[in-house]
């Protein structure tokens, strides 16, 4: 017998006492009233909280965005450096619930359980401590208003941010996922079909930037900043090494530019440091390595439209350079689906829950979860 008038039993089949406690402290933490019959639109509730950033979006169908939110924890980090995992775990827990709250209001849902159709949630890659507080979040929604749920890799997440932002793109394509932790090339055969073409050997490009602006003296994070200078400066003014641009591999390496742009601000120990031809020379290095290798793999698959996703996405010199390029068709996402958020992760859900992908309470974050094999 269903638990609630209306609604079938929770996705791990299990209810009583505990269960409908949860939902009552829930509908008192959310300002919710209770539910009756089903009628309703599919409507994705997913939540984003891997790194440092909290997310909460609600997705009607496959892309169209109801209402979304996020709180920033910049500020927090910025005095040093990068994101201390700790302190970033306890944010995501004192802002989760008034983002859920602030989305359910915005998107005209006054009863989840009956207007609700699927939770999801970032189950990783990520810093563990902040991917539990979401999918702890996500499995106490699902089970106390008795929803279905679906784990999804975030780097799924962010090829996903393009199928909200372009009603054409259809598989097969290449992804260029590029963030502060990630740096590769995948084959995107279907959804759901990924295969790795190749990814660094070392560190993302995303993170060579924020180390380089720390080696600069910039503010964090150090992507925007280095792209604000850069374009100010002249990018051959120092000519640095473009990683692995003899390689044939479609593979990337950036800790061997960071140690040039070392060497070379010891050129000016005691003189003013040029920042903005310095930020201009790397930037020309570090992105024409991106572009090289995006080459090398089109070349090599055939296929002729690319996607450009993750936070490094949102780079102007690099947006520039793929929407120039003749030898496909990019695909590029806006500035605000580039960065960690929720409603590329619901656009995910959907299309995995339409391909019969399933989740239950036993979900379990899981930091190192990759997305494609070679």
């Amino acid at each position: 017998m269903p638990l609630l008038p209306g609604q079938g039993p929770h996705p791990s089949g299990r209810g009583g006492p505990s269960s409908q406690k949860l939902r009552r402290l829930l509908f008192g933490l959310l300002g919710l009233r209770r539910w009756g019959p089903v009628s309703r639109p599919f409507l994705t509730l997913a939540i984003e909280s891997s790194c440092d950033d909290t997310s909460v979006a609600l997705l009607e169908g496959s892309r169209r965005v109801r209402a979304t939110a996020l709180a920033s924890q910049i500020a927090l980090h910025a005095p040093w450096g990068g994101v201390i995992p700790e302190t970033a775990s306890r944010e995501h827990l004192r802002t989760l619930i008034p983002l859920l709250r602030e989305v359910l209001r915005r998107g005209g849902v006054a009863n989840a359980p009956r207007e609700l159709s699927l939770v999801a949630v970032t189950a990783g890659p990520g810093l563990m401590g902040s991917l539990l507080v979401g999918v702890m979040a996500a499995k106490a929604l699902a089970q106390a208003w008795e929803l279905p749920i679906v784990g999804i890799n975030h780097l799924e997440g962010h090829l996903f941010a393009n199928v909200v932002a372009h009603d054409d793109l259809v598989p097969p394509f290449l992804a260029l996922i590029v963030s502060g932790g990630h740096t590769e090339i995948v084959h995107v055969r279907a959804f759901g079909d990924y295969r790795l073409l190749g990814m660094t050997r070392d560190d993302a490009v995303g993170e060579a930037y924020d180390k380089v602006a720390k080696l600069l003296g910039l503010p964090y994070p150090g992507g925007p900043a280095i792209d604000d200078l850069a374009r100010k400066g002249n990018p051959k003014a120092f000519p640095l090494p473009v990683p692995m641009k003899d390689s044939d591999a479609v593979e990337f390496s950036y800790s061997g530019l960071k140690t040039a742009v070392l060497w070379l601000l010891r050129r000016f120990e005691g003189a003013e440091i040029p920042l903005e031809d310095i930020c201009a020379s790397f930037q020309e290095a570090a992105l024409a390595a991106l572009m090289a290798k995006v080459r090398l793999a089109v070349a090599r698959t055939g296929v002729r439209s690319v996607v450009l996703s993750g936070g490094v996405a949102a780079n102007s010199s690099l947006r520039e350079r793929m929407a120039a390029a003749r030898q496909w068709k990019s695909y590029i996402p806006p500035r605000d689906l580039c960065t960690d958020n929720a409603v590329m992760i619901a656009a995910a859900g959907y299309n995995n829950w339409k391909r019969g992908v399933r989740s239950d309470l036993t979900l379990t974050p899981d930091p190192s979860w990759p997305l494609a094999s070679p």
